[in-house]
């Protein structure tokens, strides 16, 4: 038997490799960047978000909120940003239902807490203004996070504001990335 000479396939390997190409090329791989896609109406140009209502004792946590969602939408999508809802197209609705603090790690010589979790609630709505449809809505929106705690009481107070800045700018990031989603 004689073996196959390489010339024979010699003129199909352009010809499959070309197609290949073309292939790979038109084809895409439906991924995309988080946060960069949106569902969102391409007709608005302009998005309120109020300042969130507060049912917290958490002491103007709703203005930290509300501060950081307006910046995210900001840096993230091409909409003019508005506090109120006079003259925007949709308007992003917010209150904070409930927030907790619970000590996860403890430093072992000393028994102080070292991590807390700290949990949000929050009810979300994006409501298109002129057919006051409801485009984003959750009424059980939970955010978690692990935050680090000082172990000294003079140092715990002067953390506080730094650590409510982080949580809203995280709270921020998440909402923002589920509405542009539509998740």
């Amino acid at each position: 038997m004689r073996p196959r000479s390489s010339c024979f396939l010699a003129p199909v390997r352009p010809l499959v490799v070309v197609t290949l190409l073309a292939v790979a090329a038109t084809a895409g791989c439906g991924y995309h960047v988080a946060g960069r896609a949106s569902e969102l109406p391409s007709d608005w140009h302009t998005l309120a978000v109020p300042i969130f209502v507060n049912h917290t004792a958490g002491y103007r946590i709703e203005q930290r909120v509300t501060n950081a969602v307006m910046h995210e939408f900001i840096a993230r999508t091409k909409y003019h940003i508005l506090p109120s809802e006079d003259g925007a197209d949709a308007v992003l609705h917010g209150e904070i239902t409930d927030i907790e603090a619970v000590p996860l790690l403890f430093d072992a010589t000393s028994g102080h807490v070292t991590t807390m979790l700290v949990t949000l609630k929050f009810k979300v709505s994006l409501v298109d203004e002129t057919s006051k449809k409801v485009v984003y809505r959750d009424d059980n929106f939970v955010f978690r996070n692990e935050y680090q705690v000082s172990g000294e009481v003079d140092r715990f107070f002067q953390e506080e504001d730094p650590a409510l800045g982080r949580m809203s700018r995280d709270f921020a990031s998440d909402l923002v990335s589920r509405v542009l989603e539509g998740f």
